[in-house]
């Protein structure tokens, strides 16, 4: 049976070199190899098993691309700028960098594709990932994704034992069911919730389904990366060898 020629481009990517737009920048350069010759034609199909490599520019930039933390604080937006609410990016400033040895220095570069790898509502605060790194976000907001997410809820209203049953699976949004969760108690008012997806408000609209109501809510955690003591407000880069 023959194979059928692929994209380069998307080889790429499901190989895990980096994302397709990332690929198709690399391509452009003519910094990628297939079967030792370089590759510098956009479009460019090829064989599902050919053997691809990077010059020595392609992997130097690569690994110049920067993933970013921020504590986001309440009334930031993760996007675009809305309703004159400033976005959670302009908390990314040289005064505002946690600093920590051997870390870079903000520069120019680092805003080049740099985007929000999820998302956080303007009322919820916490850990918010931007990166230019396209595998990176891939990885965490793709289809496929199977990255836990982990958020601290406070909350007001009664919460029966059948209601806490359904916030871990059986609820639904928009006519879709959600996938099952990972809801327990932290304390008193506030409850902890381990998530796979992120629905447009669904924390809040999960509650509302089983009467409850949201008081207060603050990201944690993205897969291995916690919030830890970042300060509101603040941000870091992603370490070296830090893996979601």
């Amino acid at each position: 049976m023959s194979q059928e020629p692929v994209r380069l481009s998307k080889l790429m990517a499901e190989r895990g070199f980096c994302s397709r737009r990332e690929a198709d920048e690399l391509i452009a350069k003519g910094w990628v190899k297939v079967d030792g010759k370089i590759v510098s034609q956009l479009g460019t199909k090829v064989l599902p098993d050919v053997k691809i490599e990077l010059i020595e520019q392609a992997r130097v930039k690569l690994d110049r691309l920067v993933t970013i933390l921020v504590n986001k604080p309440i009334g930031y937006v993760s996007g675009q700028p809305e309703n004159n609410y400033e976005p959670a990016v302009r908390l990314i400033t040289p005064e505002n960098q946690e600093w920590e040895p051997g870390a870079p220095k903000l520069d120019r570069q680092h805003f080049e594709g740099l985007a929000p790898a999820g998302r956080l509502d303007i009322d919820s605060q916490g850990l918010l990932v931007f990166t230019q790194n396209g595998q990176v976000a891939k990885h965490l907001i793709g289809a496929e994704s199977e990255i836990d997410k982990e958020y601290l809820v406070r909350v007001e209203g009664r919460l029966s034992a059948e209601g806490l049953k359904l916030l871990n699976h059986g609820l639904e949004l928009d006519g879709v069911k959600l996938r099952p969760a990972k809801v327990s108690w932290q304390n008193q008012d506030q409850l902890k919730f381990i998530l796979r997806e992120g629905r447009k408000r669904q924390i809040r609209r999960m509650c509302e389904l089983v009467g409850l109501r949201v008081v207060g809510l603050k990201r944690v955690r993205v897969g291995k990366v916690m919030l830890g003591h970042l300060p509101e407000g603040k941000w870091r880069f992603l370490k070296p060898g830090e893996m979601f």
